[in-house]
């Protein structure tokens, strides 16, 4: 573990300050003096400096896809940028007016669009940077489906929940409820859809009690719109306090993809590029993947 934990610090500042909270019980002060380097050392840096004169990034809001102004937002969330930073405040300052959604340039980027999947996603970026996002939950909350998750295909008569989408609403509103305020109806409708997913055993369709998609299964960072286990995993280690036996099919193929060496593999690449180079390839060691395990793990073991 020891040298698990080396390799994990031998990084950029953006994994490293959650290594020392979520692996090592580094102090508080550690930790916030190797987070505060994120804003002008390394990815978040790079990121940052990567911004268009107008305020947006790659020149588009969600397209190009990966490296748009959504994505790079939601990368600069990931790797725990500041948001009352000088920087973070700089960035965010120009995004509303300038990053326009494609389909209709009358909305601004915090008023959201019409899939939920990217509204869950606009709300944890929001929410995070301090942005007035009240209006796309909601949206989200008016959309939740009988079974009480979200599809962005219910425009399209779907009657199910997507796990897909469900997880990205899930993750807007947990950082709506941690950053904004603690709504009762957030929270409600936010226990609705981790039971969802609960519900299935985080893998499994409720019709015929199958694997749902085998990529689930398969570790991804960072994830955009998509779903597995260890994201799911992630997200609930943040709202429960333990585990419970719903999980345990999941936390087995967490546990089960442990290389020999103590380190995950990047199980799928779902991006073609990204504005900075995080060096991790699909198949070999990755950091961000062995951190969420680690983290993930260590909580249910604690459970």
């Amino acid at each position: 573990m020891d040298d698990v934990v080396a390799w994990l610090l031998d990084s950029d500042p953006a994994l490293r300050w959650q290594v020392l909270r979520d692996l090592t019980d580094a102090p508080p002060d550690e930790v916030a003096r190797e987070r505060a380097r994120v804003a002008h050392e390394g990815w978040g840096a790079h990121l940052l400096a990567a911004q268009d004169p107008d305020g947006r990034w790659s020149g588009g809001t969600f397209f190009p896809e990966w490296v748009s102004t959504e994505a790079t937002l939601r990368l600069l969330r990931t790797f725990g940028l500041d948001p009352d930073s000088l920087q973070a405040r700089r960035a965010l300052a120009p995004v509303h007016e300038a990053a326009r959604w494609e389909y209709d340039p009358r909305l601004r980027f915090f008023d959201g669009e019409v899939e939920p999947c990217i509204n869950g996603r606009t709300v944890a970026t929001g929410a995070y940077f301090g942005q007035d996002v009240r209006g796309v939950v909601e949206r989200l909350l008016g959309e939740q489906m009988a079974d009480g998750g979200w599809n962005c295909e219910q425009e399209n008569s779907s009657t199910r929940g997507s796990f897909d989408t469900t997880i990205n609403v899930l993750e807007g509103l947990r950082e709506y409820e941690r950053r904004v305020e603690a709504d009762p109806a957030v929270s409600a409708a936010r226990v609705r859809g981790e039971e969802y997913l609960l519900d299935r055993h985080l893998l499994r369709r409720l019709s015929d009690g199958q694997v749902g998609q085998e990529r689930w299964q398969r570790l991804a960072f960072p994830h955009g719109w998509y779903y597995d286990v260890g994201r799911a995993l992630d997200h609930l280690r943040l709202t429960r306090p333990a585990p419970d036996e719903r999980m345990r099919e999941a936390l087995d193929v967490l546990a089960s993809a442990r290389g020999d060496d103590g380190r995950w593999l990047l199980g799928q690449r779902h991006h073609d590029r990204l504005l900075v180079e995080l060096g991790e390839d699909e198949g070999a060691p990755s950091r961000w993947v062995t951190l969420l395990a680690l983290r993930v793990l260590r909580w249910a073991d604690a459970g």
